[in-house]
């Protein structure tokens, strides 16, 4: 197992701490002027940050489930245009952050929209297939969201969503490598406040880019926080559609947390 009982402990010991919500909001706030700063050229034309237009319902995510320090903090890559970019919580999609995580709030919109994708909010017909795997799950697993963030939460290395011309999404690694090494050491630092904010002993990346960031950046803080991964429940990922839930349980079990959910 990797959470050893003394991690435990040493979290049931940080239970009556302040809450984290505002150290955490407060990373983000931070992280929304650095990024503003930046400017990206090629093949970048259009970059949403939904930590801007769609922070009331991002705050209130928060603010309703990170009221105590986690021991998990399972990390995204960036926002999907059906899922955090729609509803400023990460893997958002729509109905299970309405109906299950009961998250809503007003969506404004991003400066420069492109007309192939809009920004919704909560009346987008979309559903972001991602986002309904990880939700699904935990939902499955946990049966009320209360019980998953009593140990855990959720967030995203990077909130930008980026598109070229013909509003193709891009990843961070489809960015120029001068633009995305700027990029990612802002978001690494960031991640690095997070963890130490909400007492975090295990990071779970979601697919291998995510944990692959996790660990240079810990690395570099010199942190004794464990980093390890699950599969990414995309469905450009051949393996993620051929039962991707059942895999995540074993690799859950695997890591010592499936415990904690159920």
């Amino acid at each position: 197992m990797i959470l050893s009982q003394a991690q435990s402990g040493a979290y049931a010991s940080n239970s009556d701490e302040e809450n984290p919500a505002d150290d955490f909001l407060q990373v983000e706030l931070e992280l929304n002027l650095k990024l503003g700063n930046l400017v990206f050229q090629d093949p970048v034309k259009y970059v949403y940050n939904p930590l801007l237009y769609a922070w009331d319902p991002h705050e209130r995510f928060v603010r309703t489930y990170c009221q105590s320090k986690k021991e998990v903090l399972f990390l995204g890559m960036n926002p999907g245009p059906y899922g955090m970019a729609q509803t400023g919580v990460p893997f958002g999609e729509v109905k299970h952050v309405r109906d299950w995580l009961q998250i809503e709030g007003h969506v404004y919109k991003p400066e420069i929209e492109h007309p192939k994708r809009p920004i919704r909010g909560f009346e987008c017909p979309h559903s972001e297939v991602s986002g309904a795997r990880f939700w699904g799950l935990f939902k499955s697993l946990c049966g009320q969201p209360e019980h998953f963030f009593q140990h855990c939460f959720v967030h995203n290395h990077c909130p930008l969503i980026f598109m070229n011309q013909a509003g193709k999404n891009l990843t961070p690694m489809d960015l120029p490598k001068a633009q995305r090494d700027v990029l990612l050491d802002i978001c690494d630092e960031a991640l690095c406040q997070v963890v130490k904010a909400l007492g975090v002993k295990l990071v779970v990346g979601v697919g291998k880019f995510s944990e692959q960031r996790a660990r240079k950046a810990l690395a570099g803080e010199g942190s004794d926080v464990t980093v390890t991964g699950i599969m990414h429940p995309s469905p450009r990922n051949p393996q993620a559609n051929k039962g991707w839930d059942s895999l995540v349980r074993t690799q859950l079990q695997d890591l010592g947390v499936l415990s904690l959910f159920v």
